[in-house]
């Protein structure tokens, strides 16, 4: 009798530029340690012109699926085969899986942003007002998911004009949420009557730990919930300015973790143990 073994590992991991200081790796791995699964995430540096070549190595290579991450999210969809409909309205993709041979995209990070705010945060959005900093694949996925989670209003404000009135007019045209743009030339107030804060730029990501956007911190009130999507570190010097004015903060470890926990169910088929995720991170960061 011949004992059948394999020493095939399943492979999926994350595309990104920078990439080391991501540590998705952390609770992904230590969720399929948990479902006894013999998968192995990796954490891939590839430079924007390289992006093509790095989705035909993940044909090549058999990978069972791919995140996506800075600065790839919305240049990956001309090398998809298929985008989920959510996704083509978001205009950007942070997960891929191969389904058939074909390379199917979709988004989970408005998704697990949104199971962030009403789980972690405490708050259910409908009815809100929000504002969030930034334009990106990350902003496309937050605001097209709170805008149909029933926010009211939505203020974006970016530095590129061009870039943040395209997402404001996919907003107005494509959802019910009234959108308006703001350029960011330099320091500004957050308007009275925002409920909600987000950072949805890369500003304070590792290893620019001491960055900040560019506001006026005293125009923040006690009454907002304030987010980041960055997760390394967690603590965020934006994070750390708002919750010294009385701010209920929100720290991006949530929103990676839901996210990845949807990204899990696509590539295995099985429920993400989630509190196991949490506490994998917690522990990397001493938390």
């Amino acid at each position: 009798m011949t004992l059948e073994v394999s020493y095939k590992a399943e492979l999926v991991g994350v595309f990104g530029h920078p990439v080391a200081e991501n540590p998705t790796i952390v609770m992904q791995e230590a969720a399929f340690l948990e479902l006894g699964l013999p998968w192995r995430y990796l954490t891939i540096e590839v430079l924007p012109a390289d992006l093509g070549t790095a989705m035909a190595g993940l044909r090549a290579f058999n990978m069972r699926g791919i995140n996506l991450t800075i600065p790839h999210k919305v240049a990956v969809l001309q090398y998809l085969d298929d985008v989920a409909p959510d996704a083509q309205l978001m205009g950007a993709v942070n997960t891929v899986r191969l389904e058939g041979g074909r390379l199917i995209g979709e988004n989970t990070d408005g998704k697990g942003f949104l199971r962030s705010l009403i789980e972690d945060g405490k708050c259910d959005p409908a009815g809100k007002r929000v504002m969030l900093l930034g334009a990106g694949g990350a902003a496309r996925a937050i605001t097209v998911e709170l805008a149909l989670a029933g926010v009211t209003d939505l203020l974006v404000t970016n530095r590129s004009a061009e870039r943040g009135q395209i997402l404001v007019d996919l907003l107005n045209n494509k959802t019910p949420v009234k959108a308006t743009f703001h350029h960011w030339q330099g320091p500004f107030a957050v308007p009275e009557g925002i409920d909600i804060l987000v950072n949805a730029t890369s500003i304070g990501l590792y290893p620019e730990v001491n960055a900040r956007p560019d506001l006026d911190y005293d125009s923040i009130s006690a009454g907002m919930i304030v987010c980041d999507v960055i997760p390394n570190p967690p603590q965020t010097p934006f994070l750390r300015e708002a919750a010294g004015r009385g701010a209920t903060v929100l720290d991006g470890l949530g929103m990676l973790v839901y996210q990845g926990a949807i990204g899990i169910k696509m590539w295995t088929g099985q429920d993400a143990p989630v509190e196991v995720m949490h506490q994998a991170l917690a522990q990397a960061f001493n938390l």
